[in-house]
């Protein structure tokens, strides 16, 4: 597999190998917080809330840390109040991104967002841009070990998936986008152990990217990536996976 769906899971394993934990827990903890003043601090009855927390117990964030995060978001605790701000634009070569982040402080990410657009050949778009190129789904990860694929393809379809791949360590499962929560119930379930569960945007189409732009592409992904303010970014490029391989080397 090739494209932006091969460069997640690179930054996924990345993530669990190097010394990044502290922004790990700092975008989940984010994540809690705004998940909780959305919805509430019930996890039983906020979906958004239970998965966040169940990332943030898969990355071994201490119990105190996911309670605070929760009662900063209820406002039962003081905090700093986070914003979740959708951002669109284009990269090199006209790759359509999407990018989502929590921040306090709005006009200082617009500004930062649109630094790096340019630094790296892209520019922000209009709200509506470019969202028409992605699908929401659910995306379920668990790791391959000793499962048969066939017989884990069997039971995601049972429990209501859409999509299965298999992907380096991981069976990849896709879930219409409100049916997230309940297929990664029905595995659970059945005592199958989720390596994480989060919502994406998934690319209808796709635009390949060969040398420098390639390169610039991969760079910015890697800085937005980074930035302290955003949560995720989903993006339609195709390139080399033996590339995407080595930016991250």
């Amino acid at each position: 597999m090739s494209g932006h769906s091969k460069w997640a899971n690179i930054r996924f394993r990345k993530e669990r190998q190097d010394s990044v934990r502290g922004k790990v827990f700092t975008k989940l903890i984010k994540e809690i917080t705004i998940a909780a003043r959305n919805g509430g601090g019930d996890l039983d009855t906020n979906p958004r809330l239970r998965t966040a927390v169940q990332n943030a117990k898969a990355q071994n964030m201490p119990a105190k840390n996911i309670e605070n995060a929760i009662l900063k978001g209820t406002g039962e605790l003081p905090g700093v109040i986070y914003e979740e701000v959708n951002f669109e634009g284009y990269g090199p070569g006209g790759v359509a991104l999407y990018i989502i982040v929590t921040t306090d402080n709005r006009n200082r990410t617009v500004s930062e967002m649109r630094h790096l657009l340019s630094r790296y050949g892209g520019n922000l778009g209009e709200s509506g841009s470019v969202s028409w190129v992605f699908e929401k789904k659910g995306l379920i990860r668990i790791r391959k070990e000793s499962l048969s694929e066939e017989a884990m393809m069997m039971q995601a379809i049972d429990a209501g998936a859409d999509d299965f791949k298999v992907e380096d360590e991981f069976f990849e499962i896709y879930t219409p986008f409100d049916s997230l929560h309940k297929v990664r119930s029905a595995l659970e379930q059945s005592s199958v152990t989720i390596e994480n569960a989060e919502l994406t945007m998934v690319p209808q189409n796709m635009v390949e990217l060969e040398g420098k732009q390639a390169e610039q592409m991969l760079k910015l992904m890697e800085v937005l990536e980074d930035h302290d303010d955003v949560q995720n970014v989903f993006a339609n490029f195709d390139i080399d996976v033996k590339l995407m391989e080595k930016m991250q080397q």
